[in-house]
């Protein structure tokens, strides 16, 4: 991770990386509970990450590497309890649910989980996450 740390929107998360796996884990088992208390029934001990749509931030913020790419899978082929949702990603929407930064913490979305339901029934009140919603986050 050492090696992955530039002052990057980024890359910045690698500056400390005990720190960042410390906070990455106990993000991962808060999400692990949440869902599983809301009937999900998840079969990895950890998650594997997807996002909603698509994400231009992401796209536009992501190292140029061979490694990345996109991979479409339809949210069909996911039955309700297979798969749990965040807004905005995971690790934010932790921080800002624990911490509830006044300028930038949405009660509604931020520290909860949602199921393929509720994250569909908020995509059809919303649209999707990057299209309109701003997860308003500090500037560093």
């Amino acid at each position: 991770m050492q090696a992955l740390y530039d002052e990057t929107v980024f890359g910045v998360r690698f500056k400390d990386p005990l720190q960042y796996l410390r906070d990455r884990r106990r993000t991962e088992q808060w999400v692990r509970a949440e869902f599983s208390a809301k009937g999900g029934e998840p079969q990895e001990p950890y998650p594997i990450y997807m996002v909603l749509g698509s994400s231009p931030w992401l796209e536009q913020a992501a190292p140029d590497t061979p490694n990345h790419g996109t991979l479409r899978i339809p949210l069909s082929v996911f039955q309700e309890g297979d798969v749990s949702f965040t807004y905005p990603d995971s690790m934010i929407s932790h921080w800002f649910g624990n911490d509830q930064p006044a300028e930038y913490y949405q009660p509604d979305y931020h520290g909860k989980v949602f199921t393929r339901a509720e994250i569909l029934a908020i995509v059809a009140a919303r649209g999707l996450p990057e299209e309109d919603w701003e997860p308003r986050l500090p500037d560093h």
